[in-house]
């Protein structure tokens, strides 16, 4: 038998924000900044200018910083700049 991949289900406001008041403000903060970051990344396709490449690495600065702070806090939240959840 094996396992079947898991299919991400949304979750309803509510229980999101039950979720949140539950980790501390940090935390919340470097999730925001993580998700805003790996989608800004995304956004970037080759071939790049000078401007764009320099707006690509900063995102990845960003995504990076937050990914430090969710990593000391707990490795399953990190987040790859691909967006996909580890």
């Amino acid at each position: 038998m094996t396992a079947s991949p898991l299919v991400p289900v949304p979750i309803p406001d509510r229980v999101a924000a039950l979720i949140g008041s539950c980790m501390p403000l940090g935390i919340l903060q470097a999730e925001l900044d993580a998700e805003c970051a790996a989608r800004e990344v995304r956004r970037f396709r080759a071939p790049l200018c000078p401007e764009d490449q320099a707006d690509r690495e900063h995102a990845l600065a960003v995504l990076a910083r937050a990914n430090k702070v969710l990593g000391a806090y707990n490795p399953g939240l990190l987040l790859r700049p691909g967006g996909a959840w580890r």
